[in-house]
């Protein structure tokens, strides 16, 4: 069985976290069952966030009396320390606990500090002398702010997208974690559903022995898989080597990771998934995004205000309303027939 250490927090789990966002589209009683069928399968570490909507309740219910037998970390986007006080009270209730093994800044534009002026940092500092906090994270985006995180020394886990699609610099982010004793967690594992073999995206991972995954699940057939890991660990067979090859390939360049920190949009445009729609027909069976639902999410991009939030917010730089327009002009080139996808 593969572990992993998260830095110097000393949390040793199997190299498998739960990543609970997607269990906010079931109803309580699934995420219940599969949260428990999670842990019964060998995963300890839950991730979620006080944005999932009501995940950190389903968590909650799902681990109220063995609350010593998982890790949970969770995020806040306070924006003050009053704000940050208030939000974890509410997680404390939510996932009926009494602390947070990992409490995170979720995505800040900047790296909080002491003395910064915000008070942000000096909360978390509070909330961890209180005993309300066991360690204190970061996500991120951003590169730049990742980087200065590491070098802060303030923090104990950086929470950050990394696949087999990771770029040289993203390479070396983990490398800066790992001779800082800090804990990486790797988020977007699959790059939002664009990498289709969760077997390469976990061979490729298991290469680095201070990351720690967490795999998106809210369906039990795709939470079996990552339990059979566990077990049977894919390694870097040169089938798997030819494939993440192609993939890098085929998604070198600039595209959508479907984030959605660019939303929401004022023209109600659903951008995380519109403006990556020409990589969904061909990575996925393309009926599911021919649906008369899809096409009228797509025509959407026809009222662009033009209005650049979404490029301002965009974390990987691109260029949003050109995208969507890239995309849109594909897919309407696809319904006509023009062109054809696997």
């Amino acid at each position: 069985m593969d572990t992993v250490t998260l830095g110097k927090t000393g949390i040793t789990v199997n190299k498998n976290g739960f990543g609970a966002l997607p269990i906010q589209r079931i109803s309580l009683e699934d995420a219940v069952a599969l949260a428990r069928r999670a842990y019964d399968g060998g995963i300890t570490f839950f991730d979620t966030a006080r944005f999932y909507t009501d995940s950190e309740e389903k968590l909650g219910a799902a681990f109220d009396g063995m609350r010593e037998k998982v890790y949970i970390a969770t995020k806040t986007a306070a924006q003050t320390p009053e704000e940050l006080s208030a939000q974890l009270e509410i997680s404390l209730r939510n996932l009926k606990t009494d602390y947070i093994d990992i409490y995170q800044f979720h995505n800040p534009s900047f790296c909080p500090k002491p003395g910064d002026g915000t008070g942000l940092y000096e909360a978390m500092e509070e909330a961890k002398r209180q005993g309300k906090i066991r360690h204190i994270g970061i996500t991120n985006h951003r590169l730049a702010v990742a980087e200065e995180a590491v070098a802060s020394g303030l923090y104990e886990t950086l929470q950050f997208p990394f696949c087999y699609l990771a770029t040289e610099k993203d390479i070396a982010l983990v490398e800066m974690c790992r001779d800082a004793g800090m804990g990486f967690i790797a988020m977007k594992a699959l790059s939002g559903g664009l990498i289709g073999s969760s077997a390469a995206a976990y061979a490729f991972l298991a290469q680095y022995d201070g990351v720690l995954p967490i795999w998106g699940v809210q369906r039990q057939s795709e939470l079996e898989e990552f339990l059979s890991y566990i077990v049977n660990p894919p390694s870097l067979t040169p089938q798997i080597k030819a494939l993440i090859e192609q993939d890098r390939r085929e998604l070198s360049g600039e595209f959508c990771r479907g984030c959605g920190y660019c939303m929401p949009c004022p023209a109600g445009i659903e951008i995380n998934n519109c403006a990556r729609m020409s990589l969904l027909l061909r990575r996925s069976p393309s009926a599911l995004q021919l649906t008369e639902e899809v096409q009228e999410k797509m025509r959407k991009i026809e009222g662009c205000l033009h209005c650049n939030q979404c490029r301002q917010r965009c974390p990987y730089g691109l260029d949003t309303p050109a995208l969507l327009q890239k995309n849109y002009e594909d897919y309407k080139q696809v319904l006509a027939g023009k062109v054809s996808v696997g």
